[in-house]
This record gives structure tokens, sequence and C-alpha cells, in this order.
């Protein structure tokens, strides 16, 4: 695969009053906090776009299950704001960490070559954590030996030979069997083919996390899944099924996907599929703010900021964090 890699010359953006401070301001929390609109305004008033960070809403024509909100990107005056990897895969290809570093690299050298500070946003902590911890990894190869001699398990005993591993890659999502094992593939090729040393920038990004109380996200969640649902994502993922995409591969990108289409193809009556995926997503917003506090750990510094705050209070407060650290540079 030829490198996609631009080398970058940083030109100094007259408009962009916070270039040359930081790199990058990065925008991250559970689902249904209110990241992407906040992302969206920020970017506008740093005159540049957001890249997303999120696992799912790189594929095409999977809009409504993975909440992509592309209205969110439409300012009221009617302008766009630009936003990059979404929208940029085929359904049933299996995108991954590998690609999604090559592909930021790629337009973040971009928009840094223009001047600018763009505004990384997302859910996916394992993504976001590539990019600001460096890591520079390779593609992992299936392992059908392994495969092999996980066959058979559930999801519960397959997480658990998961947590064994002393650096997960890829635990955000894992909520079929077939992201277990991919999982473990994943650990199992490390453990003796370590992460290349290479080039990959050392970026410095303001970290902002975005938190609501638990009961308000619980609220939201229900009440947007009981609006996806109205709108029409039964019949987004009925219309996938049609072009051919085989359901195990629908199931596969877990949580919406995955009930619906186990509620297409007869495992699940409707009431039950809206049970069980309205539970999942509860889920799985708690195991994103654990990777998140495990970021914390790790050593990336996250201002967390009140998502009830009104948008321009909160934007207000992120130009102070990155003023902020321009007083500490000059002293």
């Amino acid at each position: 695969m030829p490198n996609r890699i631009k080398v970058c010359i940083f030109v100094a953006k007259k408009d962009n009053p916070f270039c040359g401070m930081y790199e990058m301001v990065t925008i991250l929390g559970p689902t249904a906090c209110g990241k992407t609109a906040l992302a969206v305004a920020l970017a506008d008033r740093l005159h540049t776009g957001v890249i997303s960070a999120d696992s799912r809403q790189v594929y095409r024509r999977m809009d409504l299950g993975t909440g992509k909100d592309l209205g969110d990107y439409v300012l009221p005056d009617g302008r766009s704001v630009p936003y990059w990897l979404i929208d940029i895969a085929e359904p049933g290809y299996k995108y991954n960490v590998f690609e999604f570093q090559r592909d930021f690299l790629q337009v973040y050298s971009e928009r840094r070559a223009l001047g600018e500070t763009p505004v990384l946003c997302g859910g996916t902590g394992m993504y976001i954590e590539s990019v600001l911890r460096g890591f520079r990894l390779v593609s992992v190869p299936v392992n059908e030996a392994l495969r092999h001699s996980l066959e058979g398990k559930s999801l519960e005993e397959l997480t658990e030979i998961l947590k064994g591993y002393k650096e997960l890659h890829n635990t955000s999502d894992v909520d079929t069997v077939k992201r277990a094992v991919r999982g473990i593939e994943i650990e199992e090729y490390y453990a003796s083919h370590p992460a290349e040393e290479g080039e990959f920038p050392q970026i410095r990004s303001l970290v902002v996390g975005i938190q609501v109380d638990r009961e308000v996200r619980r609220e939201r969640i229900s009440a947007r899944l009981r609006q996806r649902l109205k709108e029409g994502m039964v019949e987004e993922v009925r219309s996938l099924l049609a072009e051919g995409i085989p359901a195990d591969d629908l199931i596969y990108y877990g949580l919406e996907y995955k009930f619906v289409t186990q509620y297409l193809i007869g495992l699940l009556s409707y009431d039950e599929m809206v049970q069980r995926l309205e539970i999942a997503i509860h889920q799985f917003a708690k195991r994103q703010m654990t990777w998140f506090r495990g970021m914390e750990r790790r050593g990336i510094a996250i201002h967390w900021l009140d998502g009830m705050m009104p948008k321009e209070q909160l934007i207000t407060r992120i130009t102070e964090l990155l003023t902020e650290q321009e007083d500490v540079d000059n002293n």
C-alpha cells in the first residue's frame, strides 16, 4: 500500500488565534453526551473542521444506526463545517485501528499544512488513544489456527480471555463473539510481534471530555433510540441486507446493527430487540467511560466539562484552556 502521509509545511494562519500553541483539540465522551455539536461549533470558531474518531461512522449508508447526525455539521446560518473520516468505507468491510491511523494522519497533515488546528471528535477510545499516544500499529493478519481453537466459546468466555492480556488494544466495543475473537487475535499477534517503531508525530492536543449525569445520559439514550427507530433505523438495516450484505457482517458491527439484524432474520421479536438494544447501548456508554478513565491512568490529561452547560459557555471554557497553556508557555 503506498504511503499516503504527506509532509507538513506549517503555515501560520491569521484567522486561527490558537495556531502554534496546540496542534489539535480532541473532544471525547460517551454516546449521547452532545460532543459532536460542540466539536462542530468549536471547529467553526477555529476556522477548521472535525476529524471523526468513530469506528462505525466510517461506513456509507449506515447512518441512523451509527448516529452520524450529519445535520449537526450545518450551522444555523446555513454554512457547513467540513468533516473527515465519515462515509469512507462500504458496509461489510472491517475497518480497523491501523487503517484509522493511516487515514487520520493524511487528514491531520493536510489541515496542519494549511495552518489549522483541527478538532478530533468521537467516542471510540481506542482510535483516539492510538493517535494521542503515538502508537505505531501494524495490520494484524488472520490466524486460522487460533480462530479454530476458540470455536464454540461464549462471548463471556472470550471476554475473560481478553481480560488476561496486559495491554488491551481492542476492547471498547467487544459485544459480539466475532469482535472478541478478533480482539484475542490482535493481542496474540502483538505478544510475539511488538508494535512497530516508526515515525508517528507526537501530537500536542488539548483533550476535553464531555460528561453528563448518568441518569441524564440514560434518558437521552432511550429517547434517541426511540427517535431513530421512528426515523427508519429498521428500514436502514433491511436495505443493507437487501444489498446482499451478510447478516453476520452486520451483526459484527454490534449494537444497533446486531440487534436489528437479529430481529429481521427472526431471532428476536421487535420488543425483545428494542429492550436488549437499549440495555446494550447503556452498557456501551459505561465501557466508553471506563476506557477514558483508563486513558487518564495511562498519562493522558483530560479536562472534563459538564455537558449540561450551554454550548457557548463550553466553547468559552475550551478557548480559556487554550489560552492558559499559552500563558504557561510564555512564562
